[in-house]
């Protein structure tokens, strides 16, 4: 282990936490005496993008409170495990199909869930199954028709099936070598 490593690990996690922030209010208060325009809209830019971002990050901790509080490792393995048949399909399809925000959001729901027993199968299937997005079909039924949108979103959902049992028998053939 080296000097660098071992002055990591020994910093405290309370000033770790606060180690970002503290240099973006340097960064941006040095730029602010440079350019207070720019530095301006660059912040108004920055607190957009935060304010876009409250709404679903706090839907995915309420979801995390919930699963940590109703659900049980047990009943995770038996809805999104190995065994769990077609719920294990649907489940994750239709929660892939409906989710919003950015995909970065759900990350930590979707750890919690696979350090709950989740198997690798569903959580690609609800990663792949972002693609199809609702409130967007009908923009695309108007632009490319009814046929297209449907065949591509049923294709979509297909390829998210393979992709999600490929992943997990490809993980599986990883762990055992």
């Amino acid at each position: 282990m080296n000097a660098d490593s071992s002055k990591s690990k020994n910093i405290r996690p309370a000033t770790r936490m606060i180690l970002f922030p503290a240099a973006m209010v340097v960064i941006y208060g040095v730029l602010f005496v440079m350019m207070p325009d720019k530095t301006s809209l660059a912040l108004k830019s920055s607190g957009s993008i935060f304010v876009n971002m409250l709404m679903p990050l706090g839907l995915v901790f309420v979801l995390m409170i919930l699963l940590n509080l109703l659900l049980k490792p047990t009943q995770i393995a038996r809805f999104l495990g190995k065994g769990a048949g077609i719920k294990g399909i649907l489940l994750p399809a239709a929660a892939g199909i409906v989710s919003t925000g950015p995909i970065y959001v759900w990350y930590p729901l979707l750890r919690d869930l696979r350090e709950k027993g989740a198997g690798n199968s569903p959580i690609g299937i609800f990663l792949y199954n972002r693609a199809v997005k609702p409130f967007l079909l009908p923009v695309m039924i108007a632009y490319f028709g009814w046929g297209y949108v449907v065949i591509l979103t049923t294709l979509t959902v297909l390829g998210s099936i393979a992709l999600g049992y490929s992943l997990s028998s490809l993980m599986e053939r990883d762990n055992s070598l």
